[in-house]
């Protein structure tokens, strides 16, 4: 392809990988997600790598557009590093026309560097869906100067502090972010290749929603999932975060059905807004040299093992839907290659001729991408605060926990039972399992420079050890 491709990025906030209907989701409706999986490859096991915070959203994010690994990252990612290429900002810098609108989670500097124009720019982590605090673009890049004080619209009686030029009352945040990228895309002048990206709001909690939307799913008829529990069966610090907390305790599967049938009605909506800007695309007869992209920044439990949150390593919460499509890449594919969203930036690069920047640490599956034979990864690792350590391979995966002074380890053969029901470290045949994935997930710990370290090297050894004769540390 002589001509650079264009790339258009759809990024949900909270959406499971089997949270689409082409995926073999019967229950919800995304006809735009599944026309886009029709025309291009859908890679089925694309990962997150956990997080430094419980808005797993947040590190995530830094990870997709830095490229780097959870503990290389600025702190929780919160602020991207001046000294670390950004995704954006390498498209900005090859001759891109970049643009970025929705909910950006990693610092005002960092927008400022990837994106030539914008609008409708949310700074925030979560908001009101009917009032979002957004700012237009500014191309001095000075967003800190304008922080306003605007209503809360979770508690009426007070105001808060937030970076913006204005809110649009009644406008939900998929409508107002794809309005923006509409505008975009029909103004867009052909002379330089773009590269857009749509980041979403939804299917975040609060989960409201048109009403017509909200009609289209019957909580009476959503079906309980396999693995749903009513209390989740380890202990490991996390029961009053406030994702666990959009639930009772015990869960109830009324309660749940419910929960099921907003976030679905919510991804159903954000569906019918991706589908007005790809027929833009299609007017403006720029499909052809298009790249899309539809992923999402991590999954959701909403039930399953007893949690409602994503600050877990279940698979339901470290697996994101991945939709890669346009010119040279197979139609209606599906791909098991193994790999982090923070491959995601090397593989672009590579599929529109570009360098990779040398702070970039992930690898790239372009070749995946276009139909080739590619392992990019055998085995992940995932980190969570300093609660869980987890590492998995084709399969099994190993889950350790630390609560209490006790570590707490758990063994899934999640080719089997991909539902993680079983646990099969008490078993004495898998002692050998658990071992090797325990000797991985130290190695991950010592090339990720894991956090861990700043508390001693063998502190999660230690815990092993302790685990092994019932010692309690502190």
């Amino acid at each position: 392809m002589d001509k650079k491709p264009n790339i258009l990025f759809f990024f949900t906030d909270d959406q499971r990988f089997d949270a689409v209907s082409a995926l073999g989701n019967r229950e919800i409706q995304t006809p735009n997600i599944d026309k886009l999986a029709e025309r291009g490859t859908v890679f089925t096991h694309a990962h997150i790598a956990g997080g430094t915070a419980g808005a797993i959203c947040m590190p995530s994010r830094a990870m997709l557009h830095t490229g780097r690994t959870l503990f290389h990252l600025n702190g929780e990612g919160q602020t991207l590093s001046e000294n670390h290429a950004l995704l954006g900002e390498t498209f900005r810098q090859a001759g891109y026309e970049t643009f970025g609108t929705g909910k950006w989670h990693n610092g005002t500097d960092a927008f400022a560097r990837s994106f030539s124009c914008g609008d409708e720019i949310f700074f925030g982590g979560m908001n009101d869906h009917w009032n979002v605090p957004a700012c237009h673009y500014d191309p001095a890049g000075r967003y800190e100067d304008r922080a306003l004080k605007i209503p809360d619209f979770s508690f009426s009686n007070r105001e808060i502090s937030c970076i913006c030029d204005h809110v649009i009352p009644g406008k939900h945040s998929s409508e107002l972010f794809c309005d923006a990228a509409v505008s975009f895309l029909q103004s867009h002048d052909g002379r330089n290749p773009f590269f857009a990206y749509v980041s979403f709001m939804a299917p975040h909690d609060p989960r409201s929603m048109p009403e017509e939307f909200r009609k289209m799913y019957n909580p009476a008829d959503i079906k309980i999932p396999q693995n749903f529990m009513s209390m989740h069966p380890v202990e490991y610090g996390n029961t009053s975060i406030r994702d666990e907390l959009l639930a009772s305790y015990p869960r109830t599967p009324e309660e749940t059905k419910k929960h099921i049938a907003e976030y679905y009605a919510m991804i159903s909506h954000l569906d019918r807004e991706m589908g007005r800007v790809l027929q833009t695309l299609e007017n403006r007869g720029m499909s052809e040299n298009t790249i899309i992209l539809f992923s999402s920044d991590n999954g959701l439990a909403l039930g399953q093992h007893g949690l409602f949150g994503k600050q877990n390593h279940f698979e339901h919460s470290i697996r994101v839907p991945f939709i890669i499509a346009g010119s040279g890449i197979p139609a209606g594919e599906r791909n098991e290659s193994y790999f982090y969203l923070f491959d995601v930036f090397p593989t672009l690069c590579e599929l529109a001729g570009l360098g990779t920047p040398g702070t970039v640490e992930g690898k790239s599956f372009a070749s995946a991408v276009r139909g080739g034979e590619s392992k990019t990864r055998d085995n992940l690792y995932f980190a969570y605060k300093d609660k869980i350590r987890s590492v998995k391979n084709r399969r099994y995966k190993l889950m350790e926990t630390v609560h209490g002074g006790k570590l707490t380890s758990r063994l899934y053969d999640i080719a089997k039972d991909p539902w993680e029901l079983a646990d099969l470290s008490g078993t004495g045949e898998y002692r050998d399992v658990a071992e090797n994935l325990r000797k991985e997930l130290f190695m991950y710990r010592d090339e990720w420079d894991d956090m861990m370290h700043a508390q001693g090297r063998d502190y999660w050894e230690s815990y092993a050890e302790a685990s092994k004769s019932g010692r309690l540390l502190p």
